[in-house]
């Protein structure tokens, strides 16, 4: 119910008409959030502090930023005879059993945009050429590695793909920046648009994956997916002798998700895979009687969650690698009294004191699971994947800081697709492995959109290469604009951020600045969100923008509160006592990877986490409690 109360001064001019519609409670909540934004503050707030600031916003996204596309037209069922995850997504909600299937509406963080600019306004292919395509390679330190770029498209491709229509475009760049271009024209399929039966928004987009986090990436997104993975011998997946992937006739990978595969999303694959087959072997020690389809659930099961899990408190702390957000993404997952006490008396004492994982009951606040158009949106990170792949030379001696010298550069070109396959293949999985955690991923930043994918073969959902050539970045630019992404502006008013005022209000950079005037003029709220995510100014620590992390804030949490495999279900009984004992014990990628490979990180790895570059310094000791740290 809203409340009619006169603002305070303070509130932004562009955010009054969000606070009228808000319940009294959460316009306090708002003033709290609002305030704080306003002199930046958050992440300079003491770490227990700024933990409360981000659950303050979290609930205001819960409550505003969650908007239901379609109808609900599933049907209840016993859940007790689906404990384990389907193939194509169905039968998790806890009382529809098409909510996050296959085939169901993309979600909304916010309504379309409101915004009367024209589809090519300006140009996608000049935002490519003048603002987004790489004049000089940028790294991002030792922050973030290979492995952890690639792990963008592995968690990608677990999650989201919308279906496309038969009905072609075609972009010709223009005249004043074609000569730069390496397409002067190229040409792709629409995204199929179809009705909701909703007034609110009365067209909607599908997704040709499962949304649920069901490791889907490797298991496949429906029934032949599935089939096409699996050995049917004690729940194994298939894979080759050398551990990589097994190939079909056509050279083309056998896997969960094989669309626009290379070199390094592959070799993430295969690991999963021996992951899950390790698995197997777990539990057909401990459970003889189990047959393959047993096992098989079961190991999948398990897959996910540690997948999941690596996710949340690893990959993440290292995307964003400050106290705060470690003590935030950990509080996800084992809540406010940590693991010893989640471990010795379990999920008892709710989602803020036990952790979101083992509640007692799926929560979706009133909206139906789904992801969201602007979640795709903002994990558009392109700019990570460099222009080659260093490897390493193994046999060489490893220095002090288990740095090792370049033994061979390979262009990103021939790292992708069919050749890209063939590579890997002779380069093998621990030299792959190893050379991709000792390389630094590009930066999250203006003028670092790889050359070579602005002239890319993409693939189709089988992973045939397709006819027509694409410029990604200008698809980019093009996509956000076609599904109704509201532009940058309009995107933080959506999310209660303080708007831009002016281009330095989103970077100092007096270059950027001249850029980004010659391609929108002084009209700021017609900046793209993709370039602005990429021009804003980067919270210390954070390796991408703060206006894309609030929508992980909200997603991340989702992902895991909704779905009845990480609430309800998480335990013993559905996981089996040894299956949850190794989620439990799993707290790292480097876990994984000491599993499948006993002496790589002991011999390789200097860091403490396997997203961070190898050879980089170890986290730092503290002796203060995290949760009495200042600001770092």
């Amino acid at each position: 119910m809203a409340f009619s109360i006169s603002l305070p001064d303070f509130v932004h001019p562009q955010l009054r008409h969000v606070v009228a519609k808000m319940s009294l409670f959460d316009t306090i909540l708002f003033y709290v959030v609002h305030l704080v934004d306003k002199f930046d503050l958050w992440h300079r707030l003491p770490v227990l502090l700024g933990a409360a600031y981000l659950g303050i916003r979290r609930h205001l996204h819960q409550r505003y930023n969650l908007l239901h596309v379609g109808k609900v037209n599933g049907k209840k069922y016993d859940t007790e005879e689906f404990t384990y995850r389907t193939a194509d997504g169905t039968c998790n909600h806890p009382v529809d059993h098409l909510v996050g299937s296959q085939g169901t509406f993309f979600g909304r963080n916010m309504l379309p945009s409101t915004s009367s600019y024209a589809l090519l306004e300006p140009h996608p292919v000049t935002v490519a050429t003048k603002l987004l395509e790489r004049r000089k390679y940028t790294d991002c330190g030792g922050q973030f590695n290979m492995i952890a770029c690639a792990w963008v498209q592995f968690m990608i491709h677990d999650w989201n793909d919308h279906m496309e229509d038969t009905e072609q475009v075609e972009l010709r760049a223009p005249q004043d920046v074609a000569a730069g271009c390496p397409l002067k024209s190229f040409k792709f399929l629409k995204t199929k648009k179809l009705p909701t039966g909703s007034p609110d928004m009365k067209f909607g987009h599908l997704n040709s994956r499962t949304p649920w986090w069901d490791g889907s990436v490797i298991y496949g997104n429906n029934e032949e997916g599935m089939i096409r993975v699996r050995r049917f011998k004690d729940g194994k997946l298939r894979v080759s002798g050398d551990g990589l992937l097994e190939h079909d006739d056509k050279g083309i990978p056998i896997s969960g998700d094989v669309r626009n595969y290379w070199a390094g999303y592959s070799l993430l694959q295969a690991l999963f895979v021996k992951e899950h087959n390790a698995i197997c072997d777990m539990l057909k020690e401990h459970y003889p009687e189990f047959d393959d389809e047993k096992v098989y659930r079961h190991a999948r099961l398990i897959t996910s969650a540690v997948i999941a899990k690596i996710h949340t408190i690893d990959w993440t702390l290292e995307l964003v690698k400050t106290d705060t957000l470690m003590a935030g993404m950990r509080i996800n997952w084992y809540g406010l009294l940590g693991k010893k006490v989640k471990d010795l008396l379990g999920p008892k004492f709710g989602p803020v004191l036990s952790g979101l994982v083992g509640l007692k009951k799926p929560r979706d606040h009133g909206t139906p699971y789904s992801l969201t158009e602007e979640f795709v949106s903002v994990y558009r990170m392109h700019s990570l994947l460099p222009d080659t792949i260093a490897l390493r030379d193994l046999k060489s001696t490893t220095s002090e800081d288990k740095s090792l010298p370049i033994q061979d550069e390979i262009p990103m070109r021939e790292m992708i697709g069919k050749e890209g396959e063939k590579n890997l293949s002779k380069i093998g999985m621990e030299q792959m492995l190893v050379s991709m955690g000792h390389q630094s991923c590009g930066a999250a930043t203006l003028w670092n959109f790889p050359s070579w994918m602005r002239n890319l073969v993409p693939h189709d959902i089988d992973g045939d290469d397709r006819l027509d050539l694409i410029d990604m970045a200008a698809l980019d630019i093009y996509r956000d604009r076609e599904r109704g992404i509201p532009r940058y502006n309009e995107f933080r008013r959506n999310l209660l951020m303080v708007p831009i005022s002016k281009w330095e209000d989103l970077t100092d950079d007096e270059e950027v600045i001249e850029a980004l005037q010659e391609v929108y003029g002084d009209d700021i709220e017609k900046l793209d969100l993709q370039v602005g995510l990429h021009a804003e100014k980067k919270i210390k620590g954070f390796a991408i923008s703060e206006t894309a992390f609030f929508i992980f804030l909200l997603i991340a949490s989702r992902r895991l509160e909704a779905d009845r495999f990480f609430t309800t279900d998480f335990n013993s009984r559905t996981y089996t006592e040894k299956g949850f004992e190794w989620v439990n014990k799993t707290e790292t990628l480097k876990d994984v990877i000491d599993r499948n490979f006993p002496e790589m990180t002991e011999k390789y790895m200097r860091c403490t986490s396997a997203f961070s570059v190898w050879s980089s310094d170890p986290d730092p000791k503290h002796y203060l409690p995290l949760y009495l740290r200042p600001a770092t």
